[in-house]
């Protein structure tokens, strides 16, 4: 997804980050990270803390690990997300910061719609975000990257889909063994991922962008066609332009608060 962002965005993108196995925002500030170094093993990788307290970043994308409820329960998602946020601001107050929303497994038994639907209001925003911003008074954005891949599904399902692709499952991965992956998106997922943080950090209209794209490799993703990128940059732009937390608006950017 980075790769793909990169070759969105205006040519002076830079980004870095630090990835993990299932990795809590506790388990990055404390340095316990599982598959540190198979997923940190390209030129992009920097330790986080280190790299934040350069204070050269202009925005910092934090995220949560799946599942939600867990990481709220077992790895204090607000209070750790409160910690990386000072952090970020004594090293550069004019940084903007973000919080990236995901998705829980597609075999959830509570329903996959349903979880991403009640979970952005229940436990992203109440649980975690707004102590942190009404601690920190100051706005943490939203990337509603579980929003908007359940809108374009949604769009797709609706319409009888496009090309075959209709169902939770096209913008999922499968295992090397060929079975269903029940969290990780494929190629189109991280399309739509890659368009929504495209959005939402440049404040930007994606539709009409480029679809076909490269993998961090170098080699071709799987594209989408341009129907279907057309609905993928709609959905996008109608999900990151209608939720305030995005601060889309001059207004929004300065009025996110809890």
């Amino acid at each position: 997804m980075p790769a793909m962002l990169t070759q969105l965005a205006d040519a002076g993108h830079v980004s870095h980050s630090q990835l993990g196995w299932g990795t809590s925002l506790k388990n990055h500030w404390e340095g316990e990270i599982n598959g540190f170094a198979a997923e940190n093993d390209h030129p992009a990788a920097r330790p986080a803390q280190e790299s934040i307290e350069g204070g050269s970043y202009d925005a910092l994308v934090f995220t949560e690990m799946v599942d939600i409820r867990s990481a709220i329960r077992y790895h204090q998602s607000a209070d750790y997300l409160q910690r990386w946020t000072e952090r970020a601001v004594a090293a550069n107050p004019d940084a903007e910061l973000y919080f990236y929303e995901t998705w829980p497994h597609i075999d959830d038994p509570e329903g996959w719609f349903e979880r991403v639907e009640h979970d952005l209001t229940r436990h992203w925003e109440q649980e975690i975000l707004f102590p942190v911003v009404r601690s920190a008074n100051r706005p943490i954005y939203v990337i509603p990257g579980g929003q908007a891949l359940a809108a374009t599904i949604r769009a797709l399902s609706s319409s009888g889909g496009i090309e075959g692709v209709s169902a939770v499952e096209d913008f999922f991965a499968l295992a090397p063994d060929g079975s269903q992956d029940m969290i990780h998106i494929n190629d189109l997922g991280n399309y739509v991922i890659a368009v929504t943080h495209y959005a939402v950090l440049y404040h930007a209209d994606p539709r009409g962008i480029p679809y076909a794209l490269r993998r961090a490799d170098g080699s071709a993703a799987e594209a989408p066609s341009a129907a279907l990128a057309a609905l993928i940059q709609q959905c996008v732009w109608d999900v990151v332009s209608g939720y305030p937390l995005t601060g889309m608006s001059p207004h929004n950017r300065s009025n996110v608060q809890a």
